[in-house]
């Protein structure tokens, strides 16, 4: 199975001057974890997430007044739609983190997360033996 079988379309972009609390509810409308940033000034793409809001948030800083630039990943690994979903789990793994910005041209065509790989992945082992066994 793909990356593009598995990740969401709906891809949220906000700006870097967006507050914390903007983005948590941008994203929490959308039932999503995690926004693309884009920065028009320097061309880039980042990634923050319910977990970059949750840290900063219980850290004691203000989601009114803290923006999104502070909190985005910038150094973000990019899954392309043709992947399969051993290769994104593979690069997730690798980097620690749970969400890929799916990149096809030069934009954002979608965002696969962990959770939707399981979601792919847990019907196919429930219908194997060993799975069935266990």
């Amino acid at each position: 199975m793909l990356v593009r079988d598995a990740m969401s379309t709906v891809v949220l972009t906000i700006g870097p001057t967006h507050t914390l609390r903007q983005a948590a509810r941008l994203m929490s409308a959308r039932r999503i974890g995690a926004a693309v940033v884009h920065d028009p000034d320097t061309c880039g793409l980042g990634i923050i997430t319910e977990r970059d809001i949750l840290d900063a948030v219980g850290s004691g800083k203000d989601p009114d007044r803290e923006t999104a630039s502070a909190h985005t990943t910038t150094d973000v690994v990019f899954a392309a739609p043709a992947w399969t979903l051993e290769e994104a789990a593979e690069a997730m793994t690798h980097g620690g983190f749970r969400h890929l910005i799916v990149l096809d041209g030069d934009g954002p065509v979608g965002i696969v997360s962990v959770r939707d790989i399981i979601r792919c992945w847990a019907p196919a082992r429930r219908r194997t033996p060993a799975a069935a066994a266990g």
